[in-house]
């Protein structure tokens, strides 16, 4: 039911007036600021008491601004006709999963959204068909998870929800069931955690390794996977204790925190990127299997890689991750697209052809902020396109922000039916006024 309402949605939007919308926590700034790249109207959905990141700061990254009372307003009937009537293509991060609540996005949430919204749940271990079932039967290694505290016969690490704040997650490490059972009970005493939390606790064994998410984006419409780059996370109060030498570190013996406060971009090295592609492309073979159509856009494996070069993936972020560090840090994009492409603005575009075509088609409006060959950004892209009986014809000007009088001209015609290969002819004309 609601896949068709939002077929019968998008088919009435129409490119000009479409809008990218993203609820105003996590990952906002980047994603609309990839979107103010590629020539979209932005829309952000903000709580009051929370909004001047988005209404006064950064306010020049968006067109309209709604305005909440609380997060979990969004899936009000008025505020998703809002969101319908700007013709909104919603963006879905980690806050919105949250505060939204994942019925609410399945059944009442009618916006057209980037990826795969039936997906958002498997982030939740208690989910059946999780972020673990996906990546065991994508045969990803993935640490060993103790089913109670009992079995602990190694090091792990402990990840339960806060008391104060039930979306974070504290955590803490043991060897034994004696040290686990201590350390609990620590922290339920300081009230860090509760015990009714501390039963829906997942026990992991603790991966030595360096840590490293990889963030990929892929694309059906080519079946293409890119890994757009790397980051690890800046944790308080972990990072901060860490700081200090070892013997004050033991001196003050304090229950660390692993709350996430920001990311730092890194690389790879390029003989273990093959591994890294891998497990990404397995991962999608996967979710198109358990979760059709798969894995739609942006997602995340979270993982450290060990001393014998074997990556062990511990979170999936099947959604934008966040992480506005790996636009201007990682060269992977750049690499293959000749421009920094962050989470916030990879996007593949989509031509709806269907044939036989009528004699009712009509010219839709193109238009590509950056082109780029090599290191080298060429300029914009504006035009018209057409389906014809065999394919598209097109029209379009490329200016250049260097050379702002000169303009590239140049049309052409894509032939996809009737022919023994696919063929496109363009011709090209510079103009540059007197």
């Amino acid at each position: 039911m609601m896949k068709n309402d939002i077929e019968q949605i998008a088919r009435k939007y129409e490119s000009p007036n479409t809008h990218i919308g993203v609820l105003g926590s996590h990952s906002a700034l980047e994603v609309a600021s990839g979107a103010r790249q590629e020539g979209f109207k932005t829309v952000a959905v903000c709580q009051r008491g929370r909004e001047n990141t988005y209404t006064k700061y950064y306010a020049n990254l968006f067109d309209h601004v709604i305005m909440l009372d609380k997060f979990s307003d969004i899936i009000k009937p008025e505020i998703v006709q809002k969101l319908v009537s700007l013709q909104t293509v919603f963006v879905p991060n980690r806050s919105f999963s949250v505060y939204a609540g994942y019925e609410n996005i399945e059944e009442k949430f009618a916006v057209p959204m980037l990826g795969n919204r039936y997906m958002l749940r498997t982030e939740e271990r208690g989910t059946p068909r999780n972020q673990q079932y996906l990546l065991q039967k994508a045969g990803i290694l993935i640490p060993k998870i103790f089913s109670s505290p009992e079995e602990i016969d190694r090091l792990v690490i402990v990840k339960v929800a806060e008391k104060q704040r039930s979306i974070e997650r504290a955590f803490f490490y043991a060897s034994n069931p004696e040290e686990y059972q201590k350390k609990a009970q620590y922290r339920i005493n300081k009230g860090i955690i509760t015990p009714e939390a501390l039963k829906e606790a997942i026990i992991e064994e603790y991966v030595i390794g360096a840590k490293f998410n990889a963030n990929f984006f892929w694309s059906p419409l080519g079946d293409e996977l890119d890994l757009l780059g790397f980051d690890k996370r800046v944790q308080t109060d972990l990072d901060g204790i860490l700081d200090l030498p070892a013997s004050e570190q033991l001196e003050l013996n304090i229950p660390t925190q692993n709350i996430e406060i920001g990311h730092m971009g890194v690389t790879m090295r390029e003989s273990q990127l093959e591994m890294i592609f891998a497990a990404g492309e397995s991962f999608v073979t996967t979710c198109k299997k358990e979760y059709p159509p798969g894995m739609l856009g942006l997602f995340a494996l979270q993982g450290a890689v060990t001393k014998d070069l074997k990556f062990y993936v511990f979170d999936v972020s099947p959604r934008v991750p966040g992480c506005p560090c790996v636009e201007p840090t990682s060269p992977y994009m750049k690499y293959k697209y000749g421009l920094e492409v962050g989470p916030g603005r990879q996007a593949k575009g989509n031509l709806p052809l269907k044939f036989p075509v009528g004699n009712s088609a009509k010219y839709g409006s193109v238009t590509i902020a950056a082109v780029g060959y090599q290191n080298h950004e060429l300029g914009a892209i504006e035009g018209q396109i057409r389906q014809t009986a065999s394919g598209v014809t097109f029209s379009a000007k490329l200016k250049n922000q260097l050379l702002p009088q000169l303009v590239v001209k140049f049309s052409g015609t894509a032939n996809l039916l009737g022919v023994e290969a696919p063929e496109t002819r363009v011709d090209f004309e510079l103009f540059y006024p007197e």
